[in-house]
């Protein structure tokens, strides 16, 4: 057995059969019939109308066979439906297409098979009319004639099948449409109204009667006039004639806002849209309106629009609290906006303060009420707040004593109320508000004559501008307290200025006064030791010596006690630069050696000590460690020992340590140690000192970004300390002169230009000598101060000046000014050396009229640059 070809169509041809509707329907009488008839002119024994589906093979009309279907693998009708015309089958069992198909093989055993295709629309074949015996035949032309007219038969009965189906389709579609349409025209929440070219009313439904008010009774019948406000009803018959005669349209097909009339008189908003409608067969046309109502839109709008009112008051009443209250407006603002918000005609605001014990109120804002000259003055108190309100039992006093919201829209009912004086304007309805904060009454608000009635939703709605109120009246007072604790701030800090002065004038004063004469006695004491001519005698020389002593002591405490007053008075200068600490112990060390000799004391330092640097003022660092020394010093005991360490710590910054093997310190008294003038005891030791070095020391330290503190065990002996920040790129940096840089072939001196270097910090001092040394084409000279700078710039007229900047006493640029100002230094060229390194420092430095500005850490090659800029070729050997 062949399997049955598929047509080139096929797609199509199934849905050809599906569109025709038929597949899986019940029997009908108009096929069953047609078998009948074409099994009685064939004497076949099977007569059936098949449709050859995706899969199968389903029988329509079928007779001398009991199925409806059988696989479309099996069917005859499968390959009839790829013939152009009939297909014939005399004898299966002897063709290949069919000899093992299993309706041969098995029942109902078919010999022979004609079967017509039918193409009922489109020319696609859905299916075949088909005879069918068990025994072989053939049929003759006339037969063949015969079946194609039964096929072309079913063929019009498919066709009228599927007119039916297409015409039930759209009967219940027509129906569903009708259904829809009185639905809509009933059920629509729009108005309908039809009406005839004259503008009869013909149709109204019944959500335009409920818009209206009226009834279908009421207005059928009637001109479409009578829902229409006079200024557009005396004019609709004249516009409806005149768009019958072509004139444009200003509402029919377009819609727009417009105003209907109800019943009762009043004007209602609505969309109304018309439609012209053509009857066919009909001369007159329709019109339809739709109606909707806009009623609740508007409502929305105005609420929308007052709300946004409210928002805006709310938000410029917080975002321009500053300003309002700095120009005394913000409860007027508050009160206008409030009349504005609720349509009222007068408003107050006020804020609650006790009054002897009770609450009264203060106002802060209210519309005039005034009606004659006693009642002008009465609300000027009242505005000014120079008047409270102080009587509960007012329509005010429930409010703001009782926190009771009084609200009424017939004021003159109202029988708890005072009276009002001859000539108050009259007051209509009234709306008083209580402003809570965490239960208790700080103010009050109320409004009367709002042309809106005043109710729970008014109420309401207010609720943020209570809110508000509440909040601008905490601010209010918050402000008010701290314009009160800042002018007491500010009397105490204006008598803690005067007595910082006074104090610094006093020990300025005393310093004057006091080392005028300390200068006679150390100088005389001085001069008298050191009188080779007339030398004392043994026993005067000690008593002049302790003078000296005594003299030189007093000096120290003196300076000390200044630096502490300028430090608190924040007039304590320092230069911040790297600082090689190294170097800086050593000063120190040196200059406190002579004091450990004389006890035996012996200063350990680390016999491989780091080369770190730190960010701090020199002078004061040398000034820290000095201080520090002295003290492990004067509190050892004789033969003792002090040793100096540093390392750096976790945080970025140096610890220097000093270890002494000294008295020590009591453990409840380690915190007085920093205290001025406090000793600790040690005023009864004998050891000179005043309790100042220590607490100086410590602020020093602060200042520099540092901090410093002691370990001490009684007895045993102490550890004092101080941090300060290391340097970026802390470890010394090696100093290599560029190959460019070529000494003086010629050794004479004095053709080398002369270079000035007026910097205070001696490791400095020493960098630069060495690398002048290298460089070999100019004499260096240092100042460690502006003054002497300035003063060596005069005498010896330099090539070049290099300038640090933070200079004590005089800085850099007064230094650079003074140069400019004199006539015989204007024309040397100053160049900026400092540790400012910023943009803004360079600039500022080029602009007050440095030849350049260089920068520490130095850049040797940039340093190089610069002076054989400055300082030209050198002169001819």
């Amino acid at each position: 057995m062949q399997s049955s070809p598929v047509p080139a169509d096929e797609a199509a041809r199934l849905h050809a059969l599906r569109a025709i509707g038929l597949l899986d329907t019940p029997a009908d009488p108009a096929f069953d019939n047609l078998v009948e008839l074409i099994r009685s002119v064939f004497d076949a024994s099977i007569v059936a109308i098949s449709l050859v589906d995706a899969e199968r093979q389903w029988l329509k009309a079928v007779l001398g066979i009991d199925v409806r279907e059988t696989p479309r693998c099996d069917a005859f009708c499968a390959h009839a439906i790829c013939q152009d015309g009939p297909l014939l089958v005399s004898d299966a069992t002897t063709d290949p297409r069919f000899a093992g198909n299993p309706l041969v093989c098995g029942a109902p055993g078919i010999r022979f098979y004609a079967g017509m295709p039918l193409r009922p629309v489109d020319g696609r074949a859905v299916g075949a009319l088909f005879i069918a015996d068990a025994a072989p035949r053939t049929l003759s032309v006339a037969e063949q004639d015969r079946l194609a007219r039964f096929a072309r038969q079913a063929e019009a009965l498919i066709r009228h099948h599927q007119a039916a189906l297409e015409a039930r389709r759209e009967h219940d579609a027509l129906e569903r449409a009708i259904a829809r349409k009185q639905a809509v025209l009933n059920r629509a929440a729009v108005g309908i109204i039809r009406i005839t070219s004259r503008g009869i009313i013909e149709q109204v439904n019944p959500f335009a009667q409920q818009i209206l008010g009226y009834t279908a009774d009421e207005l059928l019948g009637r001109n479409v006039r009578v829902i229409m406000p006079s200024r557009w009803a005396d004019h609709h018959d004249e516009y409806l004639a005149s768009y019958l005669k072509g004139r444009p349209p200003s509402v029919i097909g377009i819609g727009r806002e417009v105003q209907a009339l109800h019943k009762s008189g009043r004007t209602i908003p609505v969309h109304l849209a018309v439609s012209e409608v053509t009857i066919p067969g009909q001369e007159e046309v329709e019109f339809i309106g739709i109606l909707s109502d806009l009623s609740e839109l508007y409502r929305a709008r105005e609420r929308e629009q007052a709300q946004h009112r409210l928002l805006h008051v709310l938000h410029r009443g917080m975002t321009d609290f500053a300003t309002l209250m700095s120009s005394d407006q913000l409860w007027s603002f508050l009160k206008d906006a409030l009349c504005d918000l609720t349509s009222s005609d007068y408003a107050l605001i006020g804020e609650v303060v006790p009054v002897e014990g009770k609450p009264g109120l203060k106002i802060h804002a209210i519309t005039d009420l005034s009606w004659n000259e006693d009642s002008r003055r009465l609300m000027e108190r009242l505005s000014s707040g120079d008047m409270m309100l102080t009587n509960p039992d007012s329509m005010l006093g429930r409010v703001f004593a009782g926190g009771e919201v009084v609200m009424t829209n017939d004021l003159g009912a109202e029988t708890r109320r005072t009276g009002f004086p001859h000539g108050h304007p009259p007051l209509h309805n009234y709306l008083g508000v209580p402003i809570v904060d965490q239960g208790q009454v700080i103010g009050m608000y109320a409004i009367s004559n709002s042309r809106n009635r005043v109710d729970e939703e008014l109420l309401a709605w207010l609720e943020p501008f209570t809110a508000t109120c509440a909040l601008l009246i905490n601010l209010y007072r918050r402000i008010n307290e701290q314009a009160r604790f800042t002018r007491e701030l500010e009397i105490a800090h204006a008598k803690q200025a005067q007595a910082s002065r006074a104090k610094t004038e006093f020990l300025s004063s005393m310093s004057h006064e006091l080392r005028t004469p300390m200068n006679s006695i150390i100088g005389f004491s001085q001069l008298l030791l050191n009188n080779r001519r007339q030398p004392l005698p043994e026993r005067q020389a000690g008593q002049v010596e302790q003078i000296l002593k005594s003299g030189q002591h007093l000096l120290t405490l003196i300076n000390d006690i200044l630096d502490l007053a300028r430090i608190e008075a924040g007039r304590l200068v320092f230069s911040i630069e790297p600082v090689e600490i190294a170097s800086v112990i050593e000063e120190s060390v040196a200059s406190v050696s002579a004091l450990a000799e004389a006890r035996g004391i012996d200063i350990r330092l680390p016999p491989v000590p780091g080369r770190h640097r730190v960010l701090a003022d020199f002078t004061r660092t040398k000034q820290v460690l000095i201080n520090f020394l002295s003290n492990a010093i004067k509190y050892n005991r004789d033969g003792g020992r002090v040793e100096l360490g540093w390392a750096p710590v976790e945080d970025g910054g140096l610890r220097v340590e000093m270890r002494d093997t000294g008295i020590g310190i009591p453990a409840d008294r380690i915190g007085e140690l920093f205290q001025p003038f406090n000793r600790i005891g040690a005023e009864h030791s004998g050891v000179e000192g005043a309790g100042v070095g220590l607490a100086l020391t410590k602020q020093l330290v602060e200042q520099m970004s540092g901090r410093a503190g002691v370990e001490s065990v009684q007895g045993e002996g102490s550890c004092f300390w101080f941090e300060l920040p290391l340097a970026a790129g802390d470890e010394a940096v090696p100093m290599v002169a560029p190959a460019a840089a070529q000494p003086l072939a010629d050794d004479d001196e004095a053709l080398r230009p002369r270079v000035l270097y007026v910097e205070d910090n001696p490791a400095n001092q020493r960098l630069m000598t060495d690398i002048f040394e290298d460089f070999g084409r100019a004499q260096l000279s240092c100042a460690h101060e502006a003054a002497l700078g300035i003063e060596l710039a005069r005498a010896e007229q330099p090539a070049l000046i290099l300038m640090d900047i933070n200079l004590p006493g005089m800085d850099g640029y007064a230094a650079l000014a003074a140069l400019k100002a004199d006539a015989a230094t204007r024309h040397i060229p100053v160049v900026a050396l400092s540790a400012n390194a910023l943009p803004a420092d360079v600039e500022r430095g080029l602009a007050a009229g440095f030849a350049d500005y260089l920068t520490k850490p130095l850049d040797f090659s940039r340093l190089y640059a610069v002076l054989e800029h400055h300082l030209g070729n050198p002169p001819d050997a």
